[in-house]
């Protein structure tokens, strides 16, 4: 049994220190995106600025493709409340913490929208990345827009898919803009600007309640 409970650590050990290498790795490619662009990205330049050498960025992620790919979920991921009684209440509180998140100007947001820039420009390899991860995109947030229309707080004539598409246009827009060239616009009264177009877009009009 001790012999056993010994291994079980050493197995959970090696695999904290697997994951705390691949979190610096990421890091530290995150890191490059954002004040380099992504053609600042390679196995080797991500390794030494991790601290690591190219031998155990490649362990980990094989290739440069594997390791954008595994970057690009790493930037998007964020939190968002979903405790709102309706559809519309959850889509829109996913819209506020979207932009919220955007709004802090952080490393990882800067580098995500660089990476979606560079996937229609000058790194087309990173279409099809971003083309998998924006089809679950579109259908978390065609979800959320079905369940307004079932309980009546979002139009019925809505069609889910071309909405949820028109949002992401919208949020990844207005974001882009706001790291660009909207940057003394007030990012709080951006993100409740959007909120309130999404609402009043979707919504249901007092009359059809």
């Amino acid at each position: 049994m001790a012999g056993m409970a010994e291994a079980m650590h050493v197995r959970r050990t090696q695999a904290q220190r697997r994951a705390t290498t691949r979190q610096r790795v990421l890091d530290a490619a995150t890191g490059l995106v954002a004040t380099q662009g992504v053609r600042a990205v390679s196995l080797a330049a991500v390794g030494e600025a991790a601290g690591y050498s190219r031998g155990i960025v490649n362990h980990h992620f094989g290739t440069k493709v594997g390791l954008l790919k595994a970057l690009i979920e790493h930037v998007a991921q964020f939190e968002a409340p979903a405790d709102a009684p309706t559809g519309l209440g959850r889509l829109l509180q996913f819209v506020q913490a979207y932009l919220g998140g955007m709004r802090e100007r952080s490393p990882r947001s800067e580098a995500f929208l660089l990476l979606w820039a560079e996937s229609a420009g000058m790194e087309p390899s990173l279409a099809p990345l971003f083309a998998e991860r924006d089809a679950w995109f579109q259908g978390a947030l065609a979800q959320q827009i079905r369940e307004g229309v079932l309980d009546g707080s979002i139009r019925g004539d809505v069609h889910p898919e071309v909405a949820a598409l028109a949002i992401i246009g919208q949020l990844r827009g207005t974001a882009m803009l706001a790291f660009a060239s909207a940057r003394d616009v007030p990012a709080s009264e951006l993100t409740a600007e959007v909120v309130r177009l999404v609402e009043h877009g979707l919504g249901r009009i007092p009359s059809q309640r």
